[in-house]
C-alpha cells in the first residue's frame, strides 16, 4: 500500500480546481503500473513521487494522463509538491523547492496553501504558420479576422495559442473537434471577465476536452504575453469558467523570471494498492 494524495489546484475551495493524483514513495513501481493507475484514475493527470537522482532535487516526479507520460504539466506540479509537503517532506536548502522531472529542474516557491513554479523554456514558441492559424479558427469557429494573434507557448503538451479580444469571447466559443486536426494542445485568451484575463484550454483527437485549469498553458501565455507587452508583470488568469470551477492562476515576472502559480487544496488521503 503506499500513500496516496488527491489535491485540488489553483482554487482555495476544495472542488472548484484541478484535482491532480498523487502516489507518494512510488519507486517500486514500474512504467506500466504508473500507466494503468493514470488510466483507472481517470484524472487530466497522475503522478508518482521518487527519489531525486540530481542531488540539487527534493524529489523527482513522473507525470501521466491516462493517454501518456508528460515530460511537465503545470497544475501536477504544484500539486505534488503540495502534497509532498504535506506528507512532511522538508526541502533541502531555504531557497526554493526543487522539482526532478523529464523536463529538467523546476524551482518552486510557496507560502502556505500557495505555491508557484518558474515557467520552464519553451520547447516551441514564436508566430504560427498561416495553415495552422486558418485551421485554428475553423476549429474555433472563428470567422477570419477575430484571432487578434497568435503563438506558439509549447513547454512540453504541444500549446498552440490564439488570442482573442475579449473573455467574452473566450467564453462563447463552441469549437468544433473534428476541425482541430493534428493540432494537439489549443489555448485560448483574452482580456477582461472576472479577472485581468479569461482563459481556455482544448485537445481534440476525435474527441474534444476541456482542461479545468492549465498551468503548463498559463506559463506558456505568460512568456508570451508579457515580454511583448501584451499583459503586465503580474495579473491574474481565470479559467474553468464554462466547466463550473473557478480556477484562479496568478502570474508574476520577477528579475526576469516568469512565475506561475495558486492556491492548492488537499482533498483526498490514504492509500493505494498497487
Amino acid at each position: 500500500m503506499l500513500r496516496f494524495t488527491q489535491v485540488d489546484v489553483f482554487t482555495d475551495q476544495f472542488m472548484t480546481g484541478n484535482p491532480v493524483a498523487v502516489v507518494h514513495d512510488a519507486d517500486g513501481l514500474d512504467t506500466d503500473q504508473m500507466a494503468a493507475l493514470a488510466n483507472w484514475t481517470n484524472l487530466s493527470e497522475t503522478t508518482f513521487l521518487l527519489t531525486p537522482t540530481d542531488p540539487a532535487a527534493d524529489y523527482r516526479l513522473r507525470i501521466f494522463t491516462p493517454q501518456r507520460e508528460l515530460p511537465f504539466a503545470g497544475h501536477p506540479t504544484i500539486g505534488s509538491a503540495r502534497a509532498w509537503l504535506a506528507a512532511g517532506g522538508a526541502p533541502k536548502s531555504d531557497g526554493p523547492l526543487v522539482q526532478e522531472c523529464a523536463a529538467g529542474l523546476i524551482s518552486l516557491r510557496g507560502d502556505g496553501d500557495r505555491l508557484a513554479f518558474a515557467a520552464p523554456p519553451l520547447l516551441r514558441g514564436g508566430p504560427v504558420d498561416p495553415a495552422t492559424v486558418e485551421r485554428l479558427g475553423a476549429a474555433l469557429r472563428l470567422e477570419p479576422g477575430r484571432i487578434v494573434d497568435t503563438q506558439w507557448a509549447d513547454n512540453g503538451p504541444g500549446w498552440v495559442v490564439a488570442l482573442l479580444e475579449d473573455a467574452d469571447t473566450v467564453l462563447g466559443l463552441e469549437p468544433d473537434a473534428a476541425a482541430f486536426g493534428d493540432t494537439r494542445a489549443v489555448g485560448v485568451v483574452g482580456p477582461g471577465g472576472v479577472a485581468d484575463f479569461e482563459v481556455r484550454a482544448f485537445s481534440a483527437r476525435g474527441l474534444l476536452r476541456e482542461d479545468p485549469v492549465t498551468g503548463s498553458l498559463n506559463a506558456g501565455i505568460a512568456q508570451w504575453l508579457i515580454p511583448a507587452g501584451k499583459a503586465p508583470s503580474s495579473y491574474v488568469a481565470s479559467q474553468g469558467t464554462r466547466l463550473g470551477r473557478r480556477g484562479r492562476v496568478r502570474v508574476d515576472r520577477v528579475d526576469g523570471e516568469i512565475w506561475v502559480g495558486g492556491d492548492t487544496v488537499v482533498g483526498i488521503t490514504g492509500a493505494v494498492a498497487l
